[in-house]
């Protein structure tokens, strides 16, 4: 029986979202969705359309899309994604966008990026701000490797990539921005059983403590690696808007803020290290 790529997608839809069928099938044919639309009534092979029935199985079981094709859009970037790294989500756009804000295109600007995964946050600064120079740290050998092939695809060279466990073997009063999206997912939280998430690296998404033994390092930190006036912004999660804020204060921040993504949720917090002052570090 032949199959047109109108029937194929028309069949897939039955299991998966009709958009998320394009993607699959555009990957399985290596071709862009105008070539789909000109060739609705073309014959797939046998190879491809056993390629692309696997991949609609695959999702309709829950891998996500990212990581069957292995990339995702973020910001205005291509990212190479794979089960090593969290994929990139439209809400951390913010924190791009937040640190954007604060990092003048005509002067140097050193920023750090804690816990960058695939580095989209990273390089998209670097990208953006090419008198930036980014340091971009994360424990995962498997997650630093991802990071290294994203520069070297979008030839991003203004962006050190290093192996580090938060802000272990960097120096103080070096960084004007620090920026992080680190894991905040309470351990045992039903979302980690759902969705994407359950295919993506626990050790990225969840955090002791409710979700918030990461953030409570970050920022009882920050101070030692911020230059004076320097800033910090975390990403957290939905309803932790309001302890963060109330570290940071006790860690001496100024300037203290939250901001909502575009679905209206507290999504960044962040501060500003006072200079009139030490920040009183606590241990946690």
């Amino acid at each position: 029986m032949q199959v047109t790529i109108a029937q194929a997608l028309q069949d897939a839809h039955r299991l998966i979202d009709y958009i998320e069928a394009r993607l699959l099938l555009q990957y399985a044919l290596n071709v862009d969705a105008a070539f789909l639309a000109a060739h609705s009534d073309d014959v797939l092979n046998h190879e491809q359309l056993d390629t692309f029935q696997l991949l609609v199985t695959r999702r309709a079981a829950g891998e996500p899309v990212a990581y069957l094709v292995g990339e995702r859009e973020f910001y205005d970037l291509t990212f190479k994604v794979t089960p090593a790294v969290l994929i990139p989500r439209p809400e951390t756009e913010l924190l791009v966008e937040l640190a954007l804000s604060r990092i003048p295109l005509n002067q140097t600007c050193n920023v750090l990026d804690l816990g960058t995964g695939s580095g989209a946050i990273a390089l998209t600064i670097g990208k953006h701000r090419p008198l930036a120079h980014v340091t971009a740290v994360d424990l995962s050998p498997d997650a630093l490797s991802i990071a290294r092939l994203n520069a070297q695809r979008l030839g991003i060279h203004n962006v050190q990539i290093c192996a580090g466990n938060w802000f272990d073997g960097l120096d103080y009063n070096e960084f004007n921005l620090i920026i992080s999206n680190p894991p905040y997912v309470a351990e045992g939280d039903p979302h980690l059983n759902q969705g994407d998430l359950r295919f993506e690296p626990h050790i990225a998404l969840m955090a002791l403590n409710d979700g918030l033994a990461c953030i409570r390092q970050i920022i009882a930190n920050a101070p030692d690696f911020l230059t004076a006036g320097g800033e910090l912004l975390l990403e957290h999660g939905y309803d932790q808007a309001n302890i963060c804020r109330q570290l940071l204060a006790e860690c001496n921040f100024i300037n203290i803020f939250s901001c909502p993504d575009l679905a209206g949720i507290l999504r960044v917090s962040g501060g500003q290290r006072d200079e009139r002052a030490l920040a009183t570090k606590a241990h946690y």
